[in-house]
Formats: C-alpha cells, structure tokens, sequence
C-alpha cells in the first residue's frame, strides 16, 4: 500500500509530508473507534527476537533512530510498526526553531535523504508533556543536544539540565555530539572536549540513580566522518567513563557516490550511500572495544541483509530512519524477520549466540 500513495506523499516538500502524514496519523489515534482501526491496518506481527544491551531487554534487534519524532509525538503510531525501541529527540533544554527552511531533501534515486534541521524541537518542558499524555508501548531512548545559542564552553551545562530533564522517562539517554547543523557541536567528540562532558554526565547519571531508584544508560552518538585517531580517543574514553553503549553513526558531510550537482545542499548525508562509511566506523570501534561496550549501528540499513552486515561488524542493536521513508512501515517487519530466518537458519538459539559464533568469541 505504502508504494502506491509514495508518488503523492513525494510530490509534496518532505518537511510538509511528514507534518501532514504524521499528523493524520496522530490525530486517527486520538479518535474513539478510528484509533483501534487505525491499530488494526498498521501494527504488523514482528517474529521476537530478543537481545539484551545496556540491562534492558529488546524484544527485537530493529530501532527507529533518534530525528523521526523529534518532540514525542507519535509514540504509539511507531510503536505499531514494530520497532523493539524507538529514541526520541533530539531535545534541547529550550524550544529553538532550527535552521530556515528549506533543510530537508530527498534523494529518490540514491535512497538518500539531506538534512540540515538543526535540532528543531519544542524543548525539553513540552517534549516531556507530549510523552507524558501518550501510553508507553515500548522501550524509549531519548537524544538530546545543547541549543545552537549555548557556547561551546557552556555545554556541559546544556547536557546536564537535559539529562536531569529526561531521565525520569527514558529507558536510557543518548548524548548527541555529532549532529552536523549546529555549529560548533561536533567539535565536542574531540577529547580535550569530550572527557569532561562524559565526565559531567556520569556524575549527574550517579545523583540521579541515588535520587531516582533507577540507573538510565548512557549512550554517545558519534560522526562517521571521524579518523582512526579520533576513534580510538572516543573508544578509550567511553571506557574510561563507563558509557553504556556508542551508537555509530550519524549522518555525514561526505557525499560518498552523489554526483556533483546532488551534492551542493548543505548538511548531513542518511540513506544508502552512508551505509559503508557507518559500518567501517562500526568495525574500527569493536577493533577497540572488542564487546565491552555494547555498539548500536545506524546508517544505510534498509534491509535483513544491510542489518546483518552492522550486526557482523560489531553492532548489538540497529536503527533506521530514512529506510522507513522510502520504504515505508513494512521494511519494520521484513527486516526482523530476516534477521530471525539467519539466526534460525543457523541453528542458533539467539542473536546473541549466532553473533558470538561469528566473531568468534
């Protein structure tokens, strides 16, 4: 079905289709009656195929990445997919608007979405009534970021006040240092930078967990557009502090296979031609961490067999977002449920089994 009304929902501005297509979405769940049909022709059966990272239990390896529902608004919606988690946000301490617009492009031909948004989002106070009058369906990630007003030498301050936010209602948290479209940001992955935020966050993480009853994970977003030596700052820090777990990757500057004149828009590159770069940034992280650390891979999956590739290079859990665009809901399932024919085809007994069985261990 999805195929047949992508022609009408690609004929629109891509930031339009997702307001109006999500916005139905939302407001059909909000209707007596209409919400249970709404249910009815959107949940899909997902084979379980269930993992554990960070302490919490996936019901399947398959997430939907942190940009889709910047404000958590549609939590049910996604949930019915069946995704094993979706991660909300980025959420900043304060509503900003972003970038102007427009800063978001499809490329159909490349399955390849431009994007320089910005971290617009609602900020953390409305975020968090949004998520409040919404059931909870599933397990949630929250991403969040410092504004594009904060200075850099002021961050610290922006990811604390956005932790303390969130962690009451996150399942765990992603700090978001590699987001291209705010000025500034991604210098944070750099170590001089770097060790004292991971520091600052662990520290409030612990208060927290004493004040709360609960220990959030931490997780850090990272660039794949980073160099070997950067990889292994990142890796030894997050060691060094105990991050719960690296997702890899967001989305790049490089335009990896784009002819020229794709490649003058401004912004982070998500879809197909990241996938290679992502996944060698995936494997160069296992190099170092070898399992430790628990690695969610993300960029240019749209398929069971692009999955198993992140999964083989290191990865523990995936994500998608733009797969879902131009795929639409249905990719949800076909992805799991070709992950759980490898897994059964090889006569494992889990996920986990089957990976430890190829990489050795």
């Amino acid at each position: 079905m999805y195929k047949l009304i992508r022609p009408l929902l690609f004929a629109l501005d891509p930031e339009l289709t997702h307001e109006l297509s999500f916005g139905l979405l939302r407001g059909a769940y909000r209707v007596p009656g209409l919400a249970q049909l709404a249910h009815g022709c959107i949940a899909q059966p997902i084979p379980p195929l269930p993992v554990e990272v960070m302490g919490l239990r996936f019901p399947n390896p398959l997430g939907l990445a942190a940009g889709l529902d910047k404000n958590a608004e549609f939590i049910q919606p996604l949930a019915d997919f069946g995704f094993g988690w979706l991660e909300l946000g980025t959420v900043t301490p304060r509503p900003q608007p972003g970038n102007p617009k427009p800063r978001l492009f499809r490329l159909p031909e490349h399955k390849a979405i431009i994007n320089r948004m910005g971290f617009n989002n609602v900020g953390a106070e409305r975020f968090l009534a949004n998520l409040r009058a919404q059931p909870r369906p599933c397990l949630l990630g929250i991403n969040i970021g410092k504004n594009r007003d904060t200075p850099a030498e002021r961050a610290i301050e922006d990811y604390r006040g956005a932790l303390r936010a969130v962690y009451p209602h996150a399942d765990y948290v992603t700090v978001n240092v590699s987001s291209p479209n705010t000025p500034g940001l991604r210098g944070l992955q750099e170590g001089e930078a770097l060790e004292p935020l991971l520091a600052a966050l662990k520290h409030e993480q612990a208060a927290l967990t004493e004040r709360h009853g609960r220990r959030v994970p931490l997780a850090l977003k990272i660039a794949p557009d980073l160099d070997d030596a950067q990889i292994g700052v990142i890796a030894e820090l997050v060691e060094q502090h105990r991050i719960e777990a690296v997702i890899a990757t967001n989305t790049t500057l490089a335009r990896p296979g784009l002819p020229a004149a794709l490649a003058t828009e401004d912004g982070g590159l998500s879809g197909r031609p990241l996938k290679e770069l992502s996944t060698a940034t995936i494997g160069k992280l296992y190099a170092r961490l070898q399992g430790r650390v628990p690695i969610i891979g993300v960029g240019g999956v749209s398929s069971a067999a692009d999955a198993w590739e992140k999964l083989t290079a290191g990865a523990d859990l995936v994500q998608i977002y733009s797969a879902l665009i131009f795929e639409g809901p249905g990719v949800v399932h076909d992805i799991v449920a070709g992950l759980a024919e490898r897994v059964r085809a090889g006569g494992y007994p889990d996920l986990r089994a089957a990976l430890a069985n190829i990489r050795g261990k």
